[in-house]
């Protein structure tokens, strides 16, 4: 029986894939498998993956002919998975020695549906630690209530996939899978629903995921369209939300958290490229006004002076054709 199932989707990293490997093979365990999902990389990722299924213990080698993106790679991984538990990592990051193994035993002790872990956030020689937003640690809590405020940070502003480990009944109650296609922001409806539809999660003070930031082929820090991505996941987290029985309690925090994302890209619109920019606004104003208005309205005024302000004169914003998510 395989107890973990791991699942690296890589795309275009041969600079960094080497380094991910051989962390991969510090955590290797008799009873762990990799499942290595190469996205049609172009550049020479496919022959350091191929070398390490031969070399990495329990790596599993699979490529797509055609490049789907981050969500439909990881979907590739769980259908293949046969562990009873599983987790993620992405290509450019790394792990330290026997990280895989502490995570087991604190599920398996815990005995819920899924732990989220803190991270290691790397920039360039900087190292900080971030902290999953919840305050209990080590305890079995209900997830639903992990949601709220709506004011503050919580457990679904933490959206890493990766900074956690999952039982295989959360694939079989179809609530892992991610949503195909999506080039960016793919973890938000994902981790919204697992918040909404699992019955049991904790938070552990377990650190040994290094998360890389600042790579330049990330998707983070290119300014073309799939980054307008982030529409079409926060119009599903929305939606989703909105059929909730607890709706009138969840769709505030639901609308508040995509005007933040909104206000940031228009924040740093001067990265895009002046026609994705564009688009940047026009389908970011046609957002506006697809969200409940009242959540919207109370939203807005929760919000500092400047951020409301800008996004009230951007929802008055003429529409304009193609603006649709």
């Amino acid at each position: 029986m395989v107890k973990l199932s791991v699942i690296v989707p890589f795309y275009n990293v041969q600079q960094y894939a080497p380094d991910t490997l051989r962390s991969l093979k510090a955590n290797a365990r008799e009873d762990f498998e990799f499942i290595l999902v190469d996205d049609c990389s172009r550049d020479g990722t496919p022959e350091i993956l191929a070398r390490a299924e031969r070399e990495l213990p329990g790596a599993v080698h699979v490529r797509h002919e055609q490049n789907g993106g981050l969500a439909t790679a990881r979907n590739t991984g769980i259908d293949r998975a046969r562990g009873e538990y599983l987790t993620f990592l992405d290509g450019d990051d790394w792990l330290a020695p026997g990280y895989f193994a502490r995570l087991v035993a604190a599920v398996e002790e815990l005995g819920c549906d899924f732990v989220r872990t803190d991270h290691v956030q790397c920039t360039a020689r900087s190292r900080t630690v971030n902290r999953v937003p919840v305050g209990r640690r080590d305890v079995v809590l209900n997830p639903r209530e992990a949601i709220l405020p709506a004011d503050r940070s919580t457990s679904v502003d933490y959206a890493y996939a990766w900074a956690g480990v999952y039982h295989r009944r959360l694939v079989d109650k179809g609530l892992l899978h991610f949503t195909d296609g999506l080039r960016t922001a793919e973890d938000r409806p994902w981790i919204w629903k697992l918040h909404r539809e699992a019955e049991s999660f904790a938070a552990v003070s377990l650190l040994g995921v290094f998360y890389r930031r600042g790579v330049a082929s990330s998707l983070t820090q290119i300014g073309d369209v799939r980054q307008l991505d982030f529409i079409r996941a926060f119009d599903q987290v929305v939606a989703e939300t909105a059929q909730d029985p607890q709706a009138e309690q969840l769709l505030p925090k639901a609308v508040r958290t995509y005007c933040a994302i909104i206000s940031h890209h228009l924040g740093s619109i001067e990265r895009f490229e002046p026609a994705v920019a564009k688009k940047l606004k026009s389908m970011s104003a046609a957002a506006l006004r697809r969200m409940p208005q009242d959540v919207l309205d109370e939203a807005l005024d929760s919000m500092d002076l400047q951020r409301a302000t800008k996004l009230r004169r951007l929802r008055r914003r003429p529409a304009s054709a193609g603006a649709a998510a």
